[in-house]
Parts: structure tokens; C-alpha cells; sequence
């Protein structure tokens, strides 16, 4: 049996020459769509990325997008675009930003986004949290936290669902990897930020989708994740965006008659 070249498997800048240009996309789109609607911003700590931009559409369920970058890279503004097919539907949109690593511990930015998600849980409102590549781990991580434990005066309900978009749920293959340069990760430290060996939140529903054209460990990270916390309770799914790599897999995010868009407004009002 072959060895996995993790390296190979994980980069995905490598792996897709033309991201440059995605991304930049992603910014001119994203900027576009703040000018025409513009957000509120919120405060959840005292960082300058300590802030939340709120896409309002709506009183009812709130779904949270939460941005990726190898937990490295990039903030919430290169996402504003992908509030535009829900808001459609007349469902509001929060995108949060947080500090990047080295500066910051994955842990850290965990705890980050549940400081977010109380603040938006405080507005009185369910959330569906959803997300990319770490945002996609960082989305499951709340589902599977106990916000009874972390603060039991938080109205119910809190955090409902998940919808991981190319989500990373297991993080020990990363410790040998370029990526780990700014992570400093090892194999303690990434076990106990990986949500795939969490106390799965039973009763709750996570989706897990994938770009057809990802690598089979992308693939195998939310088959994975899909097939254990399924086992344990959780209403789960594994789905495949055909045709995406990993950074044209958010795309149906702004369509607002994407089958993506579909799944979150069910997970909305669900």
C-alpha cells in the first residue's frame, strides 16, 4: 500500500495554478456586493479582526459563513458575495473575520468563533453555521461545542446545523506539511482541534460537500466525517459539487438558485 503524500494532497494552491485569479475574484465580487448592500458590523472582542459583518434580510434564522485561508490567510471581506443567494431568499448572513496563525493558535481561533457566534446567538435567533476549507472545520467545531458549558445564559436554540463546505475535521495530517509552518501544530495539539474526535452533537444535523475535482483527502475528510458522527446520532450528509476544485466550490453560495442555497435555506428554517 502506497504512502499518502499529504503534501501533494493538502496544497491546494499548488494543486489549482490558477488560484491567484479565484481569489482576486472573490475580492472584486465580494466588495461589489458590499457597495450595493451594505452590511452592519458588529464587535465581538477587542481586535481590529474582532468583527462580525452582518447581511440582514430578515428576522428569522441567522447562518453564519465562515471564511478559509488554512486558518492563515485572508479575512471575511473576500466573502461578502457569498451572503447574495440566501439573502435573496430573504435569510440574513453573518461573516466573521479572526486572527490569523502564527500570531494566533488554531484553539484560538476556535475560541474566537464561539465569542462571534455568542454574540450572534445573544440577537435571540438560531444559527446554521457554515463555512470553507478551515472555515468548513471551524463551522463543524461549533456545532460540536457544549454552549451550555460555555454559557448557559445563552437563549436556546443556539447553534442547529452545519454546512461544511470542504472542510478539514481531522488536522494530524497537516503536522508534516508546509501548511504546519505557520500552524505549529503536532500530534497533540492538532487531535484536540480536530471535531472528528469530538463528543459528535448528536440530534443535530452537518452537512459535508466536497469540489468533484478536490483531492481524495478532501474527499475522505468529509466521508469521514459524515459516516462517524452519522454512527453517533447526527443527522448527517456527504454531497460533491460537481465540477469544483476547492476554490470554485463556494461559487453556488451567490446563486441564489444553486441547490446549495436550496440545502442552507432547509437548514434555515428547519
Amino acid at each position: 500500500m502506497n504512502a499518502v503524500d499529504y503534501e501533494v494532497e493538502y496544497n491546494n494552491r499548488a494543486r489549482v495554478p490558477e488560484h491567484p485569479a479565484l481569489i482576486e475574484g472573490w475580492a472584486r465580487d465580494a466588495a461589489a456586493y458590499r457597495a450595493q448592500h451594505a452590511p452592519r458590523r458588529m464587535a465581538y472582542g477587542p481586535g481590529n479582526r474582532h468583527t462580525i459583518d452582518v447581511f440582514e434580510r430578515g428576522e428569522g434564522p441567522l447562518v453564519v459563513f465562515i471564511h478559509g485561508g488554512y486558518w492563515q490567510a485572508l479575512d471575511g471581506s473576500f466573502f461578502s458575495h457569498c451572503a447574495r443567494g440566501l439573502n435573496a431568499h430573504g435569510i440574513s448572513v453573518a461573516v466573521p473575520s479572526y486572527d490569523l496563525c502564527p500570531a494566533v493558535t488554531i484553539a484560538d481561533i476556535i475560541g474566537q468563533m464561539r465569542d462571534a457566534s455568542r454574540e450572534l446567538a445573544r440577537l435571540g435567533r438560531s444559527l446554521v453555521m457554515s463555512g470553507h476549507s478551515a472555515g468548513g472545520h471551524l463551522a463543524a467545531c461549533m456545532l460540536a461545542t457544549d454552549w451550555s458549558a460555555f454559557d448557559a445564559s445563552l437563549p436556546k436554540p443556539r447553534v442547529t446545523s452545519a454546512y461544511a463546505i470542504s472542510g478539514l475535521f481531522e488536522l494530524g495530517p497537516l503536522v508534516e506539511t508546509s501548511i504546519n509552518k505557520a500552524l505549529h501544530l503536532d500530534a497533540a495539539s492538532a487531535r484536540a482541534t480536530s471535531p472528528l474526535f469530538w463528543q459528535p452533537p448528536a440530534g443535530a444535523a452537518m452537512d459535508a460537500v466536497v469540489g468533484e475535482t478536490e483531492s481524495a483527502e478532501y474527499h475522505r475528510q468529509s466521508r469521514a466525517i459524515v459516516e462517524q458522527w452519522g454512527a453517533a446520532g447526527v443527522a448527517t450528509r456527504f454531497g460533491v459539487i460537481a465540477a469544483a476544485n476547492h476554490f470554485t466550490a463556494i461559487a453556488p453560495l451567490a446563486d441564489p438558485d444553486s441547490a446549495m442555497v436550496a440545502r442552507l435555506r432547509e437548514l434555515a428554517q428547519g
